[in-house]
């Protein structure tokens, strides 16, 4: 049997790809998302599509003769949503920022604006904050993978220390408690399943591993260090004698720094057709952040990812961001 027919018996998520999100978004009810700065036809048609599908419901927050033009031009239907005015990438992000702190908005969507606009704003804000880091997560569908499978982090922090990781680690679980997941498969990864003094990154993932035997991260099962193949392959994991709960079956990919991440994400998008969608945690409200690259069905399916934590958060869950 081949890794691909190992994996798709137990798969929940085949051959729905990632519109299995919006399905269980869609099953919640839609939550309210501050969209920021969404002043090109991208942003705007994702904003809009996610409110028509049913995720969110739509603030938008920026220039409201900008939007009401771009949405002229491009045919876009924004009728009775609400817009909230901000003259520049800058000011729309610190008010949408100001909207979930007032709790009026539930999650945040990153429009037309750099990233590090609108995560100044988020970060800069003490009441934007809880006790953890905050760390993108990338959801991750691969045709010829049968889980859906979670990076992270591959946007945000760009080489974590050992605290940070930690906060990573335990962001991306509750991504996957907000999914339905009860008990995700975390494998932190390295270069080598041997712990080696000359490569942190063994270090740190033992040091993680101890710290879920010891309660410190609770909700998975986590296993590192594990190099990639050892991580989702099956017969890479039986033919080096590896058994442990998520060899070979992981649903969560920790990578050591960011560049190995996005080297990784983008990889697997390029070169294996895989469909993908990002959130930030770690915050008090999640926060879709898309790139200028993304389809609508990306931007819909990140809306999802916002809906589902969000939903999370209200009906008691322990979701910090």
């Amino acid at each position: 049997m081949n890794d691909t027919a190992a994996t798709s018996a137990s798969s929940e998520w085949r051959p729905d790809r990632l519109e299995r999100l919006e399905e269980l978004a869609r099953e919640a009810e839609p939550v309210r998302v501050a969209v920021v700065h969404p002043v090109d036809v991208p942003s705007l048609t994702g904003a809009m599509e996610s409110q028509n599908r049913g995720l969110i419901e739509a603030i938008l927050v920026g220039p409201e003769a900008k939007i009401r033009q771009v949405a002229e031009e491009a045919g876009i239907e924004i009728g009775a949503t609400r817009i909230v005015e901000a003259d520049t990438p800058e000011l729309a992000a610190g008010r949408a920022v100001e909207l979930a702190i007032t709790g009026k908005a539930d999650g945040l969507m990153k429009g037309a604006l750099k990233t590090h606009v609108l995560m100044h704003e988020v970060i800069s804000e003490k009441a934007m904050r809880t006790g953890r880091r905050i760390s993108h997560i990338f959801a991750v569908d691969v045709a010829s993978y049968a889980r859906l499978l979670f990076v992270s982090d591959a946007a945000i922090n760009i080489r974590p220390d050992l605290g940070t990781l930690r906060d990573i680690t335990a962001n991306a679980i509750d991504l996957a408690h907000a999914l339905g997941i009860q008990r995700p498969k975390v494998a932190l990864l390295s270069a080598s399943e041997n712990i080696n003094e000359k490569i942190e990154s063994t270090i740190f993932a033992a040091a993680i591993c101890k710290m879920a035997d010891r309660g410190t991260i609770s909700g998975a099962d986590v296993d590192g260090p594990l190099a990639m193949d050892l991580a989702i392959s099956p017969r890479a994991a039986a033919i080096k004698g590896i058994k442990s709960d998520v060899a070979g079956q992981a649903d969560i990919l920790i990578v050591p720094d960011l560049v190995s991440g996005n080297i990784l994400v983008k990889d697997l998008d390029y070169l294996a057709n895989a469909e993908t969608a990002g959130i930030v945690m770690g915050a008090t409200v999640p926060i879709a952040l898309t790139s200028r690259a993304d389809t609508v069905a990306q931007r819909c399916a990140s809306a999802a990812l916002v809906c589902l934590v969000a939903a999370a958060r209200k009906a008691g869950g322990q979701i910090n961001g």
